[in-house]
């Protein structure tokens, strides 16, 4: 290969590796700190602090429509040969049924209260996705060649990344929980335009939206949290996350 090209290679590398390693140093040092200051102040505002839990429920703003009452031509009411579906002149089938129910507001909408909260949460799960993959990679980076013995340095390298790997993998995992919530609210609220007449349907549609405010809460909390684990976390061990190997301390990849 060419030996000039393997230099620039080389010094590409070096610099991104230098890049990630003042990156990650300062989240550590700094962002960390300052997201889980920040998430503990939203933790303190009152749309975090909803004790009724009733001020959150949605208006579903439809109403039951009135009672239909429906020929069978089985009892007798109706037996004319007439009666079976036939074509009409301007081509609509006339037949016997329910009424279609059309929304007489329009879309349907979704909790608002609670969209304004995930609109606020949404960009803090990513934001701490993102950050602890810089900070994995740069952990990861600093993980020397493989060596018989000594290896109780590298051994806080593993369990570090390891540490940042759950929490992307929860943090990812709080998304999967907002779009189950919002598949399983739009089938509840599909049932109540089809059965307006059971009150169970829009019973469990405020119980699902109270659920959802309790675990977003609970998202925030678990994200402050995990901002405080790490950020302790590395600096208790952040001489031996550098520097692993006393006598091996540049034996890097």
């Amino acid at each position: 290969m060419d030996r000039k090209l393997i230099a620039e290679n080389t010094e590409q590398v070096d610099a991104f590796r230098e890049r990630v390693t003042a990156e990650a140093e300062d989240l550590v040092a700094s962002f960390f700190p300052k997201k889980l200051l920040e998430l503990d102040c939203f933790l303190k505002e009152p749309l975090s602090n909803i004790s009724d839990l009733a001020t959150i429920h949605s208006e579903l703003n439809m109403p039951v429509p009135e009672p239909i009452i429906i020929s069978n031509s089985h009892d007798g009411l109706d037996s004319t040969p007439n009666s079976k579906k036939r074509k009409l002149e301007d081509g609509e089938t006339n037949c016997p049924g329910t009424k279609v129910f059309i929304m007489p507001n329009g879309m349907l909408k979704s909790n608002q209260q609670l969209v304004a909260m995930i609109e606020k949460i949404k960009p803090e799960i990513r934001t701490l996705m993102e950050k602890c993959n810089t900070v994995k990679m740069w952990v990861q980076l600093l993980i020397p060649r493989i060596e018989d013995g000594n290896n109780f340095g590298v051994s806080i390298q593993e369990e570090t990344v390891a540490e940042l790997r759950t929490v992307e993998s929860e943090a990812a995992s709080y998304l999967d929980q907002i779009s189950r919530y919002y598949i399983t609210r739009a089938k509840l609220v599909s049932k109540v335009a089809k059965y307006p007449h059971v009150e169970d349907y829009r019973r469990t549609v405020s119980e699902i939206d109270e659920k959802e405010y309790i675990s977003l809460r609970l998202i925030v909390s678990e994200l402050r949290n995990q901002y405080v684990t790490l950020h302790d976390m590395i600096l208790k061990n952040i001489e031996k996350i550098k520097r692993p190997r006393n006598s091996n301390a540049d034996a890097l990849y």
